[in-house]
């Protein structure tokens, strides 16, 4: 059961394509402060925080704020701390609830058994929470669908409650419901039925590329470099400049076995210019896949580097584990 708990949680934390919630920024200390968080500059946004929350201690956006700062640098007792406050002086707001169960969900890793199971509890609410104050927050659906499709049912997980929520995120917004049932069907090896789903959100004209680098994410799992190329140009083609197409296009290549040199600079690129954030591909998978290049390479020693930094943030990972225990016998 633990595994499995577990599981449910780091998908709902990996999950990534989707915007979070932010917060306007009105005045000045939080327009300062949002703008050092979206550089990635995680402590200094929360330097300026706390000295604007002890001029303004019931400011809920600057709480909340302060809050994905903590989260960003995977200090998640703080961050819950922070997202408890912003509820507490904004209890409708759903973003606030989906971010504080995306917290508890953090302390439910990394806790022992017992108390893993009192904050995956408390995480499967706070989404309930934010599904039912808005029922468009898309990202908070989402976010309880991987829940319960990956907890026990002790814990209020459930195939029959995730299939339902996946009917109705269907009705509300069909590619964001068929990308969860793509999702679904991966989680429980239903390979052919999930190759139809995203098959048929590759050929959807959805304005958004997140949609079709969710798709990538798919098809770089399964692994099918052919199909994960259409999704990247599906997504170049609405924005040319979208940051995550460095990381995308440099794993196509990793996966295709071509242009190892654009592969790593690519990769290195996207490590060096965009953020560490929740919102995208992590540093850690970036990692893993120059770890991946360099061992396709025979630059073994460089690859076990790779796979090392990749651990420091995400251990985790079982299979990386792995794979530098056999690089390191190279």
């Amino acid at each position: 059961m633990m595994t499995r708990l577990l599981y449910a949680v780091a998908a709902v934390i990996l999950a990534c394509g989707l915007s979070s919630v932010r917060a306007a920024a009105g005045q000045s200390p939080l327009a300062d402060a949002q703008h050092d968080y979206n550089a990635g500059r995680y402590n200094r946004a929360v330097d300026a925080l706390n000295a604007a929350i002890a001029k303004s201690p019931d400011d809920a956006t600057l709480q909340f704020l302060l809050g994905e700062s903590y989260y960003q640098l995977r200090e998640f007792p703080r961050a819950a701390a922070s997202f408890e406050r912003a509820v507490q002086l904004a209890p409708k707001d759903s973003g606030y609830h989906d971010w504080l169960g995306k917290a508890y969900g953090r302390r439910a890793e990394e806790s022992m058994f017992l108390s893993a199971m009192t904050w995956a509890r408390k995480t499967h609410r706070e989404f309930e929470i934010a599904v039912e104050l808005d029922p468009e927050n898309f990202e908070a659906r989402r976010d309880l669908i991987r829940y319960e499709m990956n907890a026990p049912s002790v814990i209020g997980g459930g195939d029959e409650k995730a299939l339902k929520h996946i009917e109705a995120l269907e009705k509300i917004n069909p590619i964001q419901g068929q990308l969860a049932r793509g999702e679904f069907l991966a989680t429980k090896k239903r390979m052919p039925e999930a190759d139809a789903v995203f098959d048929k959100i590759l050929e959807s004209s959805s304005d958004r590329p997140g949609v079709y680098f969710e798709a990538c994410d798919y098809y770089r799992d399964r692994p099918n470099a052919e199909k994960m190329a259409e999704g990247i140009d599906k997504a170049e083609h609405i924005d040319p400049d979208d940051r995550r197409l460095k990381f995308y296009k440099g794993v196509l290549l990793v996966m295709q076995g071509k242009s190892p040199t654009e592969a790593e600079m690519l990769l290195k690129s996207y490590l060096t210019t965009v953020p560490d954030n929740s919102d995208l591909p992590p540093h850690a998978l970036a990692m893993e896949w120059l770890g991946k290049l360099y061992e396709s390479l025979g630059r073994f020693s460089e690859a076990a580097e790779q796979y090392r930094l990749s651990l420091s943030l995400d251990p985790h990972n079982k299979a990386l584990e792995e794979e530098l225990k056999r690089v390191q016998k190279k």
